[in-house]
């Protein structure tokens, strides 16, 4: 009972709304439109947010708690001889793959001098700033005799290249470690790729070879320099490339993958316009009927215009409160087609069911009252949901971002279509009372002056005036309209047919077992190249780099941050015990490994092995950089304590790194819980890797969170909470293809994907939610009967809807960007389930499924007689005579 007063309230409110709008048309017309102008000029001088670890890193992750430990523990510049992947923080650096086009050995003489040849080059090229030319000599991180520190791999290199000159064949080069002349033990891992060895490790030859040239960051200026040194360094690789046409070079910064996440906004322009126009052509001719009077086609542009001046002001109101761009933005306009256009078309559905009889206030205000209570209840889902993901909460930035712009799109976009979209509902319905052209506002001629003009004048004039209409034909003016007919004649008839039932029943099983198929292969996103342009830098570099690269991961630095009695036995065997099965690449083994000979042999109390940290074993020449490993403190009686260490770690990986990288983290972290030994592990591609749990987790918590409150808040909107039921049930049934059919797509599941899959629920009961509430409401017919109304009622403003989102969507899926893609292929299968359960699922199911339609039988007693009621006529000749005899 109360939810049915609460119901009534509501529409009697709309109503009144409707109304007052009706009243002050140029009000609420030109009101959006200035609050978008003045809104949206601000956009016109937006920023771009230049982090993509910002973005897409979370807030709040374990990995970057590490850092700060690390960093603190071990400040990057004592770091400085330890260059093989970018060990705590990535910094500015030049990067590039060096491999040929028939997969030869890059390591013979001819390949070993051009690339001794190229990296001379990239050493004297010149950052020209006023006043001063900047060299990879002044920029580049020094050693202690302050010369530029460069992987070891040119020193191999170069050691290689004396060997030939001088006919020695003593020199060998092993892998992942080998040694120089110096006595120094080097880790080319991940220099040299494609490797194949002989007995002992020895390399026979090497398909790739990998440079990395770090740079300082210490100021601004430094920075700056450092930047245009990195985009000198591509166009250094790029002008090699050109004169050395058999080699194959894949050059890589640190600010590659920030240009090329924000290069999907550049390459998506010209697609985004087509889109444009394919979406306002297809508005129109959805909107548009052969009577010229009766037809909508302003009404159809005037729908994407509401929609865009939604979207227009959200970016204003974000620019203005200091939000930057990212590319992610591309999704929401089209986050607001799939809400905003189902709006405007279920409003000129409406329209079509009022009487031409009445004045257009009391049409506006019976619009109102019939679509503003469903629209507005899926608006508050909306809001509801992509408000928690706007919320602090949300440990992606990007994904709060993306919904707090959404969000605030989506209230704007509700306003406007109150107002804007009501108002020109409006300004059309007195173009048609008036018996104006719909598309030229010019008065449509009677029929019999219309006889005397052209034939071609007369198709574009045709119309239906209200005295050739009959009395009993006036509810189906609007029947000539394509879509109307094509429900009402056809498919409603076909669709609910005996014999269709069992195919469509059947094809719902072969869709589940898809789903099912796919949803057991799900994929959690791992690589940030899937939110980058294709044809780029990024692309090129990480395919190649899977290719060689892939044997060892990457270098995480193991750190111990406790003092711990180093000279006992059992510490020694648990350190090395967490680290078995790794490559170990620093001289902190060497040194645990000594410290067990001496424990063999004589044993090492403390005080001897204070004196030996604090006298000779750090000057020996095999301990020349353990200094960088280790971190000293003196106590009052002047002994050395070791507060923290450190050792590098490489794990033995499969061409799948990123998963088994993960798993590893993951393994590692929960080791460091349970063990003796206080330590923590780390490299900055955790940063990253921390995002995929967050991505997921949050936005799943958020979809359950929205979805409770759409049963808790339509408990008391919905009459019958048989409609909540179903609702449920066709949200779970469309996500759970959706996400099926995504991985069979090979879509993976990240942020990006995870966010579509929310749009997706409330796409799914924009669509589905008015046809469930008509048909469960419906009394005294069949269910067959009340399926073909529901159809009737609201399939056309679906199929406008629909028709208009999948042209708009088609060119995105032209974009060369794998940002674009993943949007493309989850939109679209969004639209395709929903549409497939929305006219063809539901309509089948509900006709042998609860609710039950009991036909009203009829009483025959002496209160349900029949009453005759006769119309006399006379004639000319008095003759009386019973024209019409109407049952009552």
């Amino acid at each position: 009972m109360l939810r049915q007063v609460l119901h009534r309230g509501l529409r009697t409110s709309f109503s009144r709304l409707g109304h007052f709008i009706a009243s002050h048309p140029v009000f609420f017309a030109s009101a959006p439109v200035l609050i978008s102008i003045l809104l949206g000029a601000s956009f016109s001088r937006y920023q771009i947010e230049e982090s993509v670890e910002h973005l897409l890193a979370p807030k709040h992750s374990l990995a970057k708690i590490e850092r700060n430990l690390v960093n603190s523990l071990f400040p990057v510049n004592r770091s400085k001889h330890r260059l093989y992947s970018d060990l705590q923080t990535p910094g500015r650096y030049g990067r590039v793959i060096i491999t040929s086009f028939q997969q030869e050995n890059m390591l013979d003489q001819h390949h070993t001098d051009l690339i001794l040849k190229l990296h001379s080059a990239v050493t004297r090229m010149q950052v020209q700033r006023p006043g001063f030319n900047y060299t990879f000599a002044h920029i580049c991180i020094l050693n202690n005799d302050k010369t530029c520190i460069v992987d070891d791999i040119v020193h191999v290199l170069e050691e290689l290249k004396a060997a030939r000159a001088t006919n020695r064949t003593n020199f060998a080069i092993t892998y992942p470690i080998t040694h120089l002349k110096d006595g120094r033990e080097v880790y080319n891992g991940h220099q040299l790729g494609g490797v194949t060895v002989h007995s002992k490790d020895q390399v026979k030859s090497a398909q790739a070879v990998q440079l990395t040239y770090y740079l300082q960051t210490l100021n601004s200026l430094n920075d700056m320099v450092a930047e245009r040194w990195e985009s000198n360094f591509c166009d250094t690789v790029k002008l090699f490339q050109k004169s050395n046409g058999k080699i194959k070079m894949y050059p890589y910064t640190s600010s590659t993958l920030r240009e090329d996440f924000q290069k999907t906004s550049r390459v998506s322009e010209r697609y985004l316009i087509t889109s444009l126009v394919l979406m306002v052509t297809m508005a129109v001719l959805c909107c548009s009927m052969q009577d010229c009077v009766r037809s909508k086609p302003w009404l159809g542009l005037l729908g994407l215009v509401t929609v865009s001046l939604a979207t227009l002001t959200a970016a204003g109101i974000i620019n203005l409160t200091g939000g930057k761009y990212n590319s992610t933005f591309l999704g929401v306009p089209f986050v607001m087609l799939g809400h905003g256009l189902y709006g405007t078309f279920e409003m000129l559905s409406s329209w079509r069911k009022t009487r031409e009889d009445q004045h257009v206030k009391e049409r506006t205000a019976a619009v109102y009252a019939d679509s503003m209570l469903p629209f507005s209840l899926t608006t508050a889902m909306y809001l509801v949901t992509f408000g928690i993901g706007a919320s602090p909460f949300t440990n992606i930035e990007a994904a709060r971002i993306f919904c707090c712009n959404s969000c605030i799109a989506i209230f704007f976009n509700y306003l406007y279509v109150l107002s804007f979209y009501g108002s020109s509902l409006v300004f059309t319905g007195y173009i048609e009372n008036n018996y104006q052209h719909s598309l030229f506002c010019r008065k449509v001629p009677k029929p019999e002056v219309l006889q005397q003009k052209p034939a071609w004048y007369r198709f574009l004039l045709t119309a239906r005036f209200s005295e050739d209409t009959a009395d009993g034909e006036e509810a189906n003016t609007y029947e000539s309209h394509l879509l109307v007919c094509f429900l009402k004649r056809y498919y409603c008839d076909w669709i609910t047919n005996t014999y269709v039932k069992p195919f469509v029943v059947l094809f719902y099983l072969i869709y589940i077992s898809f789903a099912l198929m796919g949803y057991l292969q799900v994929r959690e996103g791992s690589d940030l190249s899937n939110i980058v342009a294709t044809a780029t830098r990024t692309i090129e570099f990480t395919t190649a780099q899977q290719k060689y690269f892939s044997n060892y991961s990457p270098v995480i630095g193991f750190y111990i941050y406790e003092s711990i009695e180093y000279w006992n036995t059992s510490v020694q065997e648990d350190v090395l015990e967490y680290t078995k099965g790794f490559v170990r690449i620093s001289w902190f083994e060497s040194y645990l490994n000594y410290l067990r000979k001496l424990n063999a042999s004589t044993g090492l109390p403390k005080k001897n092995f204070t004196d030996m940290l604090r006298n000779s074993f750090l000057k020996a020449p095999q301990f020349s950089h353990f200094s960088e490993d280790i971190i000293f403190s003196k106590k009052f009686n002047n002994e050395v304590d070791v507060v923290a260490s450190r050792m590098f770690l490489v794990a033995k990986t499969m061409e799948t790194n990123r998963e088994e990288l993960y798993n590893l983290l993951e393994t590692l972290r929960r080791l460091s819980v349970t063990s003796k030994v206080k330590f923590i592990v780390f490299n900055p591609s955790f940063v990253f890797m921390d995002r995929y749990s967050s991505s997921l987790g949050a936005p799943l918590q958020n979809s359950c969170i929205s979805a409770l409150f759409l049963l808790f808040f339509s408990a008391f909107l919905a009459a019958d909470s048989l409609i909540n039921v179903w609702i449920t049930l066709t949200v779970a049934s469309v996500e759970f293809g959706v996400i099926g059919f995504m991985t069979l797509w090979k879509v993976e599941l990240d942020c990006i994907s995870m966010l579509c899959l929310i749009y997706g629920i409330n796409h799914t009961i924009d669509n589905c939610a008015p046809l469930l509430s008509t048909f469960v409401l419906g009394k005294d017919f069949t269910r067959t009967k009340w399926v073909k109304n529901a159809l009737e009622m609201h399939g056309v403003a679906i199929l406008q809807s629909y028709l208009c989102y999948i042209v708009g969507l088609i060119p995105l899926a032209a974009v060369p960007s794998n940002l674009t893609c993943t949007l493309f292929r989850c939109l679209f299968l969004i639209a395709f389930v929903t549409f497939f359960h929305c006219f063809a699922i539901l309509p089948v199911i509900l006709t042998f499924l609860p609710p039950s339609k009991k036909k009203r039988k009829e009483k025959k007693n002496p209160e349900n007689r029949e009453e005759i009621e006769c119309v006399e006529m006379v004639d000319m000749d008095s003759t009386r005579v019973v024209d019409q005899i109407t049952t009552v």
